[in-house]
């Protein structure tokens, strides 16, 4: 299995953590068990010199760093008025080749600054992007990202756009996949009939090296660059094997709701209380289940005639942290994290793979009931909501009545 996470972002985008550079990333790909890892921010000028100096070429249009395979990528904001309509939507991009990036950069740079951020602010229309990217490379892949969440999406409450069409127009074509992002899950996509022909990718559009991978998508197999681009664009289901999810309610967009009242609703309260926070009587912010309900041509459960299935994982980290009750940053969380993965691999393998009693045994029995109570669906789910992420409970507040002596006396130390 190959498994591939191609939107991230680099130090030289905001808000981003100073370790996100080439060798951290590579490191925490092995980590996590990535394959295949986006470049980011392939238009910020020093970010793409250290790329150039890093990165060796692998198979055709994949690039290799201490054994980890890279695909030159990045994202780009659109902002735009069209029809006395403001649109902004992000997009992510990949490219075969350095030369490629190049000649993209030096199109794009006359509409917006690409030193201030890894993800670049453009003033222009999305046809006209295309238009652009296309004239510098051909074989581009395009990837809208995110594009349920409310701000800069393909579908967002507030992005301007609600049909695929009325975005990329003439281009609609070129694109190569769309990104449900961490609010939507692959089963809510398929409520709209509009996009059944396109793959659905998973990313994690990390800001962290720990976050990389919290979704990605698994191939059967590693592959080129423009074989990846085929499978993707044709949405070949004996290749592309299955994503890998957040619960999408624990994405920060996922109920409507108003953060700065502490609000959270789901769509059917919304609409009973007028789209209005009920604290301050100002407008909620849309998240992504209405937007899915809204826009919906088929009914919850149902599923398009060809469709990549997924998996929904919680990252490890967060299942230790629940099950020894402390924060997630803190150093017993990270060491015993650690611990498993030497022992087991990587994370991927122990949230998928690792025998539950193997984990009980070697480790502590309430972070193996965790992964097993993932891997069963048996979690309980708080929404996220206007910015806030949700939280996934994967073990229940009593400790289990059968408890033996020896799991007692376990520990982590």
């Amino acid at each position: 299995m190959y498994i591939a996470d191609l939107h991230i972002h680099s130090k030289y985008s905001r808000a981003t953590s100073p370790d996100m550079d080439i060798e951290n990333l590579s490191r925490w790909a092995k980590l996590k068990g990535i394959n295949l890892l986006g470049t980011g921010d392939i238009t910020h000028p020093e970010w793409l010199k250290n790329l150039r100096n890093l990165l060796k070429p692998s198979i055709n249009g994949i690039f290799e760093y201490d054994g980890v395979d890279f695909i030159l990528s990045g994202e780009v904001s659109l902002v735009y008025s069209k029809y006395n309509k403001t649109r902004k939507i992000h997009i992510v991009v990949c490219f075969p080749d350095f030369e490629s990036v190049l000649k993209f950069n030096q199109k794009i740079s006359p509409y917006g600054s690409l030193k201030q951020d890894g993800r670049p602010t453009l003033s222009l229309e999305t046809e006209n992007f295309v238009e652009i990217l296309l004239s510098a490379c051909s074989d581009a892949m395009i990837i809208p990202a995110h594009i349920w969440t409310p701000w800069f999406s393909l579908f967002g409450s507030n992005s301007g756009f609600d049909k695929i069409e009325e975005c990329f127009g003439k281009y609609l074509d070129k694109v190569t996949a769309l990104e449900t992002g961490l609010s939507s899950d692959p089963e809510m996509n398929w409520r709209i009939k509009e996009i059944d022909n396109f793959s659905l990718v998973s990313n994690s559009d990390s800001h962290s090296p720990l976050r990389i991978g919290r979704e990605a998508n698994c191939f059967k197999e590693r592959m080129d660059y423009f074989e990846l681009k085929r499978v993707l664009k044709e949405k070949d289901n004996k290749k592309f094997l299955f994503t890998i999810e957040f619960y999408p309610e624990e994405g920060k967009y996922h109920y409507d709701g108003h953060r700065k009242c502490g609000v959270s609703m789901h769509p059917e309260e919304t609409i009973k209380n007028g789209y209005l926070c009920p604290v301050c009587e100002k407008p909620l912010t849309i998240g992504v289940l209405h937007r899915v309900i809204m826009l919906s041509t088929r009914k919850e459960g149902e599923k398009p005639p060809k469709f990549v299935p997924f998996k929904n994982l919680v990252p490890l980290d967060e299942i230790i942290s629940e099950a020894i009750g402390v924060n997630k940053e803190s150093k017993i969380v990270r060491d015993e994290y650690l611990k498993m993965i030497s022992y087991f691999g990587n994370e991927m393998e122990v949230l998928m793979n690792a025998p539950i009693e193997e984990i009980e045994n070697k480790f502590n029995f309430r972070v193996a009931k965790g992964i097993k109570n993932v891997r069963e669906n048996l979690v309980k789910k708080i929404p996220g909501y206007d910015g806030v992420y949700g939280k996934i409970c994967v073990l229940g507040e009593k400790e289990e009545k059968e408890e033996t002596k020896e799991r007692k006396q376990m520990s982590l130390f």
